[in-house]
């Protein structure tokens, strides 16, 4: 009797161990370097994320400037627990870690999109990672995009793990019904939780630490530094933020004050300037002088008359391609009537990048298309991602990739709280309590989305009197994700070559900054 069980615990450890072995027989031929398995817990037998397979970790050569570089790719996720020690979420990334050299002490930024409910995607396949989309000849078709080798990835300088936060791409809750990460204070909890457990994982401790993140990801940036510092114990030496939203309340609030006019109107001379062929810097430089002079004490005063009248509105007139009569009419207050503008000449726009315009094939229509960025080439990102990961990363699953997750119920703090959230606060703390930490921040000119003007402005807030080099501010020809331009692309990551290299490595002391 002691045999035959003994033998049939035998039989029974060669059919669980057999088909280990036929699979790694069958697996495609790549280089993987001691992929990380992440156990699946037994409450996940009834979940999606048992549809997420283990990690993948692949060996690639991109050639920079004639060079070649090696890196090392992992697509992965990392696990949430709740205070049960139940696994509550998985959370996808991936990241590109340059081979050669003191990796322990190479600088490592954390990407995120914003949305919220955007995938790293965007930023991952459009402006930083080692292979990046291309849209056909316009640059804007997305039915022939494709994947090649991206000259201007910033894996020469750092090394890059790239986050979906949860509920986008293939990170996900446990439990369908939950909607505890979905708030501002716990998607940067969250997420913060995520960095601490990469940098122990791989032994990144003595590395700088860098956050990158766009448009509701700069704000998020602010909010998961802060949430960094205070419950996990590891500070950053740097943010970069592009096309931003700092404050909610010009972004999400219904503002038609002077302020918030003057400085959205450099976004609609560098449009007009674009989209006529007649952009210089010179031209540029007038128009944000007289937005923040002029122009601003103008509103801010009694409505002008007679001849003062005309010049003021002449002036608008010619920049902005509106008429005067148009721009008399709204008294200076020319958002919607240089929308009117352009839909009277039959075009759509978008308004992440109002240079982007296209033959509006029912003019006078109310009917909405979507908006010509997000729900146009833009799309072809989601799959360009799985190819990517399956074909080139060997990280394969069935579940879908979310790029673009507008089903999120977010939770702002309450009634009308989305108009009062804010990150200036933030930066403050940030450059206050650490003397090292720098602020990258970059926009595209014709976005009206996040406006330059406006981060422009807000910065000037926050920038400390006796250091303003700590805090650096670029804007780009192109929109909100300017980066989908190639000459804007190169421009900022020279600007961000130049910004990680200004910042001393953690384990030397400060050197002096440089003019």
């Amino acid at each position: 009797m002691i045999f035959t069980r003994s033998f049939v615990a035998a039989l029974l450890a060669l059919i669980v161990v057999v088909p280990t072995v036929v699979a790694e027989e069958r697996a495609p031929l790549r280089m993987v370097i001691e992929p990380r398995v992440n156990p699946e817990p037994t409450n996940d037998t009834r979940s999606v994320l048992r549809l997420l397979p283990p990690d993948s970790a692949t060996e690639h050569t991109i050639s920079i400037a004639g060079k070649p570089l090696q890196y090392t790719a992992t697509a992965g996720t990392l696990s949430l627990y709740d205070q049960n020690g139940e696994r509550s979420a998985a959370v996808f990334y991936t990241a590109y870690v340059a081979k050669g050299g003191n990796t322990a002490n190479r600088p490592l930024t954390f990407a995120f999109n914003g949305g919220p409910g955007a995938a790293s995607a965007y930023l991952n396949l459009g402006a930083v990672g080692p292979r990046i989309a291309q849209f056909g000849a316009d640059g804007r078709d997305g039915a022939t995009a494709k994947l090649i080798d991206n000259p201007d990835t910033w894996l020469p300088f750092t090394d890059l793990v790239m986050i979906d936060p949860i509920g986008t791409g293939w990170s996900r809750t446990a439990k369908p019904d939950n909607r505890a990460f979905w708030s501002v204070a716990s998607d940067a909890e969250s997420l913060a939780k995520v960095v601490a457990l990469y940098v122990a994982h791989n032994s990144r401790t003595a590395s700088p630490k860098f956050l990158l993140g766009e448009s509701y990801g700069g704000f998020r940036a602010a909010k998961v530094a802060r949430a960094l510092q205070n419950s996990q114990g590891i500070i950053v030496s740097g943010i970069v933020m592009v096309s931003p939203m700092i404050e909610a309340s010009y972004t999400f609030g219904s503002r038609n004050d002077a302020l918030s006019a003057a400085l959205r109107f450099p976004s609609l001379v560098a449009t007009e300037l674009e989209r006529t062929g007649k952009f210089t810097p010179e031209a540029m430089a007038e128009a944000e002088r007289f937005a923040i002079t002029d122009y601003l004490t103008t509103l801010a005063g009694p409505t002008p008359t007679g001849e003062r009248a005309k010049a003021f509105y002449g002036r608008i007139a010619r920049m902005t391609g509106i008429k005067p009569e148009d721009v008399a009419k709204a008294r200076g207050h020319v958002r919607d009537a240089y929308m009117d503008h352009l839909n009277a000449q039959g075009v759509l726009v978008s308004n992440y990048d109002m240079g982007f315009a296209v033959p509006d094939p029912f003019p006078g229509n109310s009917s909405h298309y979507g908006d010509l960025v997000l729900d146009g080439f833009t799309r072809a990102l989601s799959g360009l991602f799985v190819g990517h990961a399956r074909d080139e990363l060997g990280f394969k699953t069935d579940m879908s990739y979310i790029l673009l997750n507008r089903d999120l119920k977010w939770d702002w703090g309450g009634d009308r709280a989305r108009q009062r959230v804010g990150a200036s606060d933030d930066l403050r703390a940030l450059l206050t309590l650490n003397p090292s930490f720098r602020l990258l921040v970059v926009h595209g000119r014709s976005d009206l989305v996040t406006p330059y003007g406006v981060t422009r402005y807000l910065l000037h807030q926050v920038t400390p009197a006796d250091a303003p080099e700590r805090v650096q501010f670029m804007a780009y020809r192109g929109g909100h994700m300017f980066y989908f331009t190639d000459t804007s692309r190169r421009a900022f990551t020279a600007d961000a070559r130049a910004f990680y290299q200004h910042v001393p490595p953690m384990v030397q002391p400060p050197t002096k900054q440089l003019p």
